[in-house]
């Protein structure tokens, strides 16, 4: 294995004027060529937009809300990071190429990179958005203790960043207006995090209509209780502190930091709020899509 320090920390490369990680364009060619299968379910987001919460929902419900059949291995094995490629640390297009079938993947790449295999086969997708202000404030975190991103510097500076897409997996606001687009012509469930936060029931009930799947009450409150904030916190399956310090660091952030919406207005300033709101505005014009809550 490599030297860890040898490979995390580094400045991100571009695909497609699309910022992602060094090791993931140099290996850009594997992941541009996966190969989807007609029965695999893609789990995408924007990073930090309830990606690890809607992949424990999801494999429950594949295990019919068998908790201990969901803490076989850690979330990040179940539901392999696709594209993520990192020498000596991870491989998820090798990951997913070993995996039976029906295979769980999330990715959080922007629409137009993602293999053509998964439109060829017309995999069904499941998509998460939050709302931006929230996703830049847990993002700037995330970039502090995982270690594969480059150094966020301070949180002026990373806002700035986020703002102009120069953070990895590029514009928040292209990646959000990419997806929804792309739903109008496939089998695509686009979900909202806030919504998820107000009635987690109502929206597993989505996913399980989106799936064709018919589970009982009872293993529905399974699922709503397996899958809350406070079980997946502790649930070392769930919440990344498997993987190792030098990597992840959980004493600088959690991975599961709050899981709250609206923790936003605990770092912004007015002056960003107000220049965060107008840019919001010109970015997402002429968009039908909504958010609740990040203004």
């Amino acid at each position: 294995m490599e030297n860890d320090e040898s490979v995390l920390r580094r400045k991100l490369e571009m695909v497609c004027g699309v910022p992602l990680f060094w090791s993931t364009v140099e290996e850009w060619a594997q992941v541009e060529s996966f190969q989807a299968r007609p029965d695999d379910l893609l789990i995408s987001t924007y990073p930090k937009s309830g990606t690890t919460w809607i992949s424990e929902i999801v494999d429950m419900i594949y295990n019919n809300g068998d908790a201990e059949k969901c803490k076989r291995d850690a979330i990040y094995v179940r539901v392999p990071f696709m594209e993520l490629i990192i020498p000596g640390i991870s491989n998820g297009v090798a990951q997913l190429d070993k995996m039976p079938s029906p295979r769980l993947a999330k990715t959080h790449l922007p629409v137009q990179l993602l293999p053509d295999s998964f439109w060829e086969n017309n995999c069904k997708i499941i998509y998460v958005a939050r709302n931006a202000k929230d996703v830049a404030v847990s993002y700037y975190h995330f970039y502090q203790m995982a270690k594969m991103h480059p150094e966020p510097g301070t949180w002026d500076e990373f806002l700035e960043k986020f703002v102009t897409g120069e953070v990895a997996f590029g514009s928040w606001y292209d990646h959000v207006k990419g997806w929804w687009e792309k739903r109008k012509d496939k089998p695509i469930l686009y979900l909202f995090y806030e919504d998820m936060k107000e009635d987690p029931k109502r929206e597993i009930q989505k996913v399980l209509q989106f799936l064709g799947k018919d589970l009982k009450e009872d293993v529905v409150n399974k699922i709503l209780h397996h899958t809350s904030f406070q079980e997946m916190q502790k649930n070392p399956t769930a919440n990344y502190k498997m993987v190792p310090k030098a990597q992840m660091d959980h004493s600088v952030s959690p991975f599961m930091r709050k899981g709250t919406a609206g923790d936003w207005k605990n770092h912004f300033t007015v002056a960003q709020n107000e220049a965060f709101d107008s840019d919001y505005k010109e970015k997402m014009k002429g968009s039908t899509l909504q958010f609740r809550t990040e203004i």
